[in-house]
């Protein structure tokens, strides 16, 4: 699920890259202090513009002197006013030509309006997106709805905005076909199965951070609105309890971490307060124990200077109430937790404070209440999948690479000597997948998936095989509809189509 950070961090790595390969001379004193205006409104930006102001410095290829402060200062404002500035005249300028524009990073080439629309690949969903939710329905169905994709209103093409569209994947005919929209654009929206198999829909990204929810019904195919939350919240957990109630826990509200909790009740269609936690924190995990109670572990809050936490917290039902458990090993951010057959939690990988991925793995046991380190994954990532098999085993698949400053070399019009590390804001995503073996604590690599993805779902069909859909190949934000099949028995992965 992408944060409104994220978002931003995404289409400024690819502006900020157009603009380094424009490199313009000078800049407008108004267009800088309207960016610099635009950047203050924005307090989430602030942690993307420090890193920016990391790359500047880099420029010189070391320290900034203190007489080249103010310069380098005056230098990166200008970065910033370019990029707010020139994306909306290169918006402006694309409409006045008569061309579709297409806003977002790293766009391809956009079709004309009138050309009819391209035949769907076998077996790829119907339209590209990236932190999209999955859903397995009673009936064996998938209900794939929302994310980040690409919508058109009128010669304007928009990529790496939230959608309301939705579809469902059928494993008997290994296709796709759309189904109901919601009602609402969402992304870092939750998506739960209730007990009579409709599924609730909570919060997310739209036009802004989201209070409403809604139902989907599989035999009407239709979703329809139910109660709101009591505050809008996106990349927050949503567990089902073990008497049907939905538990909603954290999240963001666009500017800061969320301590909040409340319980969706589906016999009253409402939602209520319950909790709070202890710490306010987004982006960590929510996994229902054998018990009743909810593990919630890591993320980072209350801000988006805030370092990322190892703490945890157990949610008790009975009680409607959160106290403290065992710390993690690590302080993680994004990472997959994963209820074991044995009542234990794997929690692998995510992203540690400074923005890279990790290798390593812990397990919460229920019965201490501690965490202890398992066995490492073969490599680093985040925003991963892990996907618990029939056999007990669980299932890694992609994931980005490492967050923050990527290897970068000679950056074209600002110093073709320099080695900028700082300045590739774009993280690739990872092909390779491994399994986890509880009984030896050890994961060891499988067959790689067809397409590197991270953000993306990957579902446990009735058969065993996995379902892996969407997603994207970067932090750019390039999203795709392409699915793939992990089958366990022979430990490859392969197309979905018929």
């Amino acid at each position: 699920m992408m944060t409104e950070l994220e978002r931003f961090e995404a289409r400024f790595a690819a502006a900020y890259r157009r603009y380094l390969a424009e490199a313009p001379v000078e800049v407008d004193a108004v267009a800088i202090d309207a960016a610099v205006a635009h950047v203050r409104a924005h307090p989430r930006r602030q942690r993307v513009l420090g890193n920016l102001w990391g790359a500047v410095r880099h420029l010189h290829l070391g320290p900034v002197a203190p007489g080249a402060y103010r310069t380098s200062i005056i230098a990166f404002n200008a970065i910033v006013a370019v990029i707010v500035v020139g994306l909306a005249g290169a918006l402006l300028f694309n409409r006045e030509q008569g061309n579709p524009a297409v806003l977002g990073p790293s766009p391809a080439a956009a079709a004309a309006p009138s050309a009819a629309p391209a035949a769907t690949p076998a077996g790829s969903m119907t339209t590209e997106r990236a932190y999209q939710t999955a859903t397995l329905l009673a009936d064996g169905r998938i209900l794939i709805a929302g994310g980040y994709g690409s919508v058109q209103h009128g010669n304007l093409i928009l990529q790496g905005v939230a959608v309301a569209s939705a579809e469902l994947y059928d494993p008997m005919t290994g296709t796709f076909s759309p189904t109901g929209s919601m009602s609402v654009p969402r992304e870092g929206h939750t998506a739960t199965l209730l007990a009579d198999g409709r599924v609730l829909i909570s919060g997310g990204y739209g036009s802004g951070v989201l209070a409403s929810a809604e139902l989907y019904d599989p035999k009407t195919g239709t979703f329809s609105a139910t109660g709101s939350m009591n505050v809008p919240r996106e990349v927050h957990t949503a567990t089902l309890l073990a008497d049907g109630r939905v538990l909603i826990v954290g999240g963001d509200d666009g500017g800061r971490a969320r301590a909040t909790a409340e319980i969706f009740d589906p016999k009253t269609f409402t939602f209520s307060p319950t909790g709070p936690m202890a710490t306010a924190r987004t982006g960590g995990s929510a996994t229902l124990l054998p018990d009743g109670r909810v593990l919630i572990a890591g993320g980072t809050g209350p801000y988006t200077t805030s370092p990322d936490m190892a703490s945890a917290e157990l949610y008790d039902p009975k009680t409607g109430t959160f106290s403290a458990t065992g710390s993690m090993t690590a302080a993680r951010f994004q990472q997959t937790a994963t209820l074991l057959s044995d009542g234990r939690v794997l929690i692998a990988g995510g992203s540690d404070n400074g923005g890279q991925g990790l290798t390593s793995a812990e397990l919460y046991d229920p019965k201490t209440g501690t965490f202890a380190a398992t066995g490492s994954m073969t490599a680093a990532r985040f925003q991963q999948t892990a996907t618990l098999l029939s056999d007990g085993r669980v299932l890694i698949a992609g994931g980005f690479i490492a967050g923050g400053a990527t290897a970068g070399g000679a950056i074209a019009g600002v110093n073709s000597t320099a080695n900028v590390p700082s300045l590739d804001l774009v993280v690739p995503s990872l092909a390779l997948a491994e399994l986890y073996d509880p009984t030896t604590g050890t994961f060891t690599a499988t067959g790689s998936m067809r397409t590197p993805r991270a953000a993306h779902t990957a579902t446990l069909l009735p058969d065993g095989r996995v379902l892996v859909a969407g997603g994207a190949t970067n932090t750019a934000g390039d999203l795709l509809a392409s699915t793939e099949l992990y089958d366990p028995k022979t430990g490859t992965f392969g197309p979905t189509g018929p």
